[in-house]
């Protein structure tokens, strides 16, 4: 409180920070101000049957924060759809008021807090990383031990796919102030979009396009293209396949455990769509000619 007895505002983080900056361009040399992508910890917290308990700290870009929350949780297999009661910020009065739009609390319908086994212990995440040690090959076998099959008629054109990485970029409104979040995509067969968000973190991204579909009712995604900003890594597989999306493409590379779990699994994964090119990794058969689709 202010010694006047007003209440301070309370700040709410946001996805862009404003800053100013020394701007050096050869001999010349100016002050100017500059928006930075928003980093901060989001705290998630589950309820239920009156008990308590933090599962996991990440670092986000804020927005879509309970789309975030959600997505993490069911790709990480500790609920599933129908199980979030409601979700909403901290009310905790121990928290600063700033603190408290960085700790989300999911409350479940469940009579007792479900086993967080896979998530093995309180950890941090980092927009690098992912979810580093969270999750082994042989536990998403466990989790979905069948292999994707194709909806009917699902294919993609390659002509659709070469026009998918400009409507991604399109809609990143984001990085096109900051120049430094991630973006996470889904489409529809004929290239139409149907989600974007954005992250500091490929992950997050994706763990907010997961979520909102949860929170819709819309899973499995079984009949849309994920398209990522960066690499395709063994998280970002992780979260599609339990999500039954079966073709994800990247702008940039796949890892070897990537291509590991799309063959396992039976996802189509595409690396390098840049340029009306790009490599076939796994799943040929939902990439047709156009004649064919």
């Amino acid at each position: 409180m202010h010694d006047d007895g007003r209440e301070r505002p309370v700040h709410r983080p946001g996805p862009v920070t404003r800053t100013r900056v020394r701007q050096v361009s050869g001999s010349a040399v100016r002050d100017r101000r500059d928006d930075l992508a928003t980093e901060e910890p989001l705290e998630i917290r589950l309820l239920a049957g009156g008990e308590s308990r933090t599962v996991a700290i990440t670092m986000r870009t804020p927005g879509a924060d309970f789309e975030l929350a959600a997505g993490f949780l069911y790709a990480e297999g500790v609920i599933g759809p129908g199980d979030i009661a409601a979700i909403g910020y901290c009310t905790d009065e121990d928290l600063e008021p700033e603190e408290r739009y960085n700790t989300v609390t999911v409350r479940l319908n469940l009579p007792t807090l479900p086993d967080i086994a896979t998530l093995e212990r309180h950890f941090l995440t980092s927009s690098a990383c992912g979810v580093c040690g969270t999750a082994t090959l042989n536990a998403l076998r466990d989790r979905c031990p069948t292999p994707a099959s194709s909806a009917p008629g699902f294919a993609v054109a390659p002509q659709v796919l070469y026009g998918l990485p400009h409507l991604l970029r399109k809609a990143q409104s984001g990085f096109g102030r900051t120049g430094g979040l991630h973006a996470a995509g889904l489409f529809t067969p004929d290239g139409s979009p149907a989600g974007v968000r954005e992250d500091v973190g490929r992950h997050n991204a994706v763990d907010k396009l997961v979520g909102s579909a949860l929170l819709g009712g819309r899973l499995p995604l079984d009949r849309h293209v994920l398209l990522i900003s960066g690499r395709a890594s063994y998280e970002i597989m992780q979260k599609a396949v339990t999500a039954g999306v079966q073709i994800v493409c990247a702008v940039s590379a796949p890892s070897s455990l990537a291509v590991d779990v799309a063959r396992e699994f039976g996802v189509t994964l595409v690396g390098f769509l840049r340029e009306e090119r790009f490599n076939v990794y796994s799943g040929t058969e939902r990439i047709t000619p156009d004649d064919n689709a």
